[in-house]
């Protein structure tokens, strides 16, 4: 009765294995062979950047960003300055601007990139972020692998397959035992049937790949969850620090305060932090009244905490630091855990091996699944 029992518990977890493995095994193979080329991502479009190959002169004084904004509305008399976010890896920044802010926010895709070297000053190109982006051999890559180029949709759909693949992993896990219990770890049975093969190569990688699996599953399936926790947050902590702001006159571009001056004040206010972007007032992505600056931290650990600062434009004055909450900073951590880029090359190489790995896992899945059927 008891042995009764456990067969058919394990029967039924064998189910919710196969079962929660097929529906998501095909999105996890685009995910994992796509993800493979995004690990090293900084090196391959690195590679394929023959501009960041031009050195900088020699002596030369690093521009402010006032510089970068003055040179932008020179080239462009008239138009509206959206942001500059620093690109660290590449040693550059990259300005945003469209022809007004009323048109951007009717079609942001009308908004195009200037992208400036951080040392020189020099402009490397410029363009729309679409036609910049096709110069990145990754950047398709990545707006597959995040939402199969579905937007917000399919990013929650994926979220949705991360889901499943965790409830693949947890019942393998159940099923490992009573499906290895004879044999030693590691076995590889050749010599028996080829479907026995396949399954103890589908244990045996399944069981060595579970942390890694599970870590990256679940980042991926918090990633997914960005941009309505990004919402949730504006709606509630950034609201709250703008209430006493409402009602009050917005100023126009040509009476702002130097963006360089807000990025020294937010600074000064969180020391041991660098810029990451500054958001000029648009009311679109921050305050209509404020420059946000988003810093972080000059550690291994803190570069992957971001601090979002409120700095009256007019003014220049310090307004608030608005505190991100945890289910933001779980969200900033687990980004750089998902692709393996907290300790260099020799980690990506790892992840690398991993998720190869895990190809062959889902690989050996179908090839028992297909078997079985025959």
């Amino acid at each position: 009765m008891v042995r009764s029992g456990v067969k058919g518990r394990v029967k039924g977890w064998s189910r919710l294995h196969r079962w929660s493995s097929l529906i998501c095994t095909l999105f996890l193979l685009v995910l994992c062979i796509t993800g493979l080329p995004l690990i090293f991502s900084a090196e391959i479009d690195r590679a394929f950047d023959p501009m960041r190959h031009q050195a900088p002169q020699a002596g030369a004084p690093a521009p402010s960003l006032d510089d970068l904004v003055a040179a932008g509305r020179a080239r462009y008399p008239g138009q509206a300055v959206l942001s500059l976010f620093v690109e660290e890896e590449a040693g550059a920044v990259v300005l945003r601007m469209a022809p007004s802010l009323a048109a951007w926010h009717a079609n942001p895709a009308r908004e195009h990139l200037l992208v400036f070297d951080a040392q020189s000053g020099r402009l490397l190109r410029e363009g729309s972020r679409a036609a910049l982006s096709a110069r990145s051999p990754t950047a398709v890559l990545l707006a597959l692998h995040r939402s199969l180029l579905a937007g917000l949709p399919g990013e929650l759909f994926l979220g949705g397959m991360g889901l499943l693949f965790v409830v693949a992993i947890v019942s393998g896990v159940v099923l490992y035992g009573p499906f290895t219990r004879k044999l030693a770890f590691g076995t590889l049975r050749r010599h028996r049937s080829a479907r026995a093969f396949w399954l103890d190569l589908h244990n045996l990688l399944g069981i060595a790949t579970l942390a890694w699996a599970l870590v990256v599953g679940l980042t991926g399936v918090m990633n997914t969850l960005a941009v309505p926790l990004f919402g949730i947050w504006q709606t509630r902590e950034v609201a709250a620090a703008l209430h006493a702001y409402i009602g009050q006159a917005i100023a126009g571009q040509d009476h702002l305060s130097p963006a360089q001056q807000a990025v020294d004040t937010a600074r000064q206010a969180l020391p041991g932090t660098s810029l990451l972007s500054i958001a000029f007032p648009d009311g679109r992505e921050g305050s209509p009244w404020h420059y946000t600056v988003w810093l972080k931290g000059d550690t291994a650990l803190t570069s992957r905490l971001f601090n979002p600062v409120l700095v009256d434009a007019r003014s220049g004055r310090l307004t608030a630091i608005v505190p991100m909450p945890w289910y933001l900073r779980l969200l900033e951590v687990s980004r750089p855990l998902h692709f393996g880029d907290y300790g260099g090359l020799p980690f990506k190489i790892i992840w690398a091996l991993f998720d190869l790995a895990t190809i062959t896992v889902l690989v050996s899945g179908l090839v028992l699944w297909r078997r079985k059927k025959a």
